[in-house]
């Protein structure tokens, strides 16, 4: 049995090289221009992020992935206007962010509804924040609740949701005020394989049928390629940009693409970039806890 040759990532279809072409024709939604990010106590200063700069065009699934440490957390904080950058400016439509603001959705890992609340009236909350009479804000958050599938839940309370569930009402709230930017850090990493990959598909349909642009924060590389056009790769200690890898997976994405040489070259690239061959293992320092000749291989 022969291992299969996988091709280079680089090598695009026509019809993947045309979509490249015509995402780079659209207008830059969102641009981070040398954002640099030292935290500083009275011992140390500890840079998290260092010049970090990239474009997100209109319609465009960005995520970013990179090893344990290299600031990705940071990185969507600064660009939500939830941090600030020490050096460097993030900009949306051309005008710096300085602060959190409607034009920009944030999706958490954790589940950050309110529990006292219905589905229906979280969703509203920042409607009616906005200035949209009762009415108006129960009939736009309803429209956002159907598109998510959970218009049954409407008056449910998360405590009676799955993860699941509860992460899409997240989505519809964050949707609602129709941001132009969609920012997710790592919103399935608390849920099991097969809520992910229901949560995935669920933000693919979504994504085809809102006028928006997704920022997504992920540590898995099966999901970072399954759902981006591109994905920006972070280096660690401090978090600076290696690469900015285009994904060469035809849209729409199925799961069955999961095997696909393509989807298994792009994915490799990426784990020798954040974990390069030559990286040697890190060995513990162990205390023998079992009979020397109790051996496991």
């Amino acid at each position: 049995m022969h291992a299969i040759e996988l091709p280079s990532y680089k090598e695009q279809s026509p019809k993947v090289a045309e979509r490249f072409a015509r995402l780079k024709q659209r207008e830059v939604i969102m641009e981070a221009e040398g954002i640099s990010r030292i935290f500083s106590s009275e011992k140390e200063e500890i840079t998290a992020l260092s010049d970090v700069s990239f474009k997100a065009y209109r319609r465009e699934f960005l995520s970013v992935i990179g090893p344990s440490g290299c600031g990705k957390s940071t990185l969507i904080r600064i660009l939500s206007g939830l941090d600030q950058a020490t050096s460097g400016q993030v900009l949306l439509d051309g005008k710096p962010v300085a602060e959190p603001g409607p034009e920009r959705g944030m999706v958490f890992q954790g589940y950050t509804l309110f529990p006292w609340l219905s589905v229906k009236k979280n969703v509203m909350f920042g409607l009616e924040v906005a200035g949209l009479s009762r009415a108006t804000a129960e009939s736009e958050a309803m429209q956002w609740i159907d598109m998510v599938g959970l218009a049954d839940f409407a008056s449910h309370y998360p405590a009676q949701l799955s993860g699941g569930m509860k992460q899409r009402v997240a989505i519809a709230r964050a949707l609602a005020n129709q941001p132009r930017v969609l920012l997710m850090d790592e919103p399935f990493g608390a849920l099991d394989a097969q809520t992910r990959a229901k949560m995935q598909s669920y933000l693919m349909q979504i994504w085809r049928n809102v006028d928006i642009t997704i920022i997504f924060i992920t540590h898995d590389l099966d999901e970072a390629v399954y759902l981006s056009d591109r994905i920006l790769v972070l280096d660690a200690h401090p978090g600076r940009v290696r690469e900015m890898v285009e994904v060469p997976v035809e849209q729409p994405r199925s799961p069955a693409q999961h095997l696909n040489p393509e989807f298994l070259a792009t994915k490799n690239h990426i784990e020798e970039l954040i974990h390069p061959p030559s990286e040697e293992e890190e060995n513990l320092p162990m205390i023998r806890m079992t009979t020397v000749q109790d051996e496991i291989f």
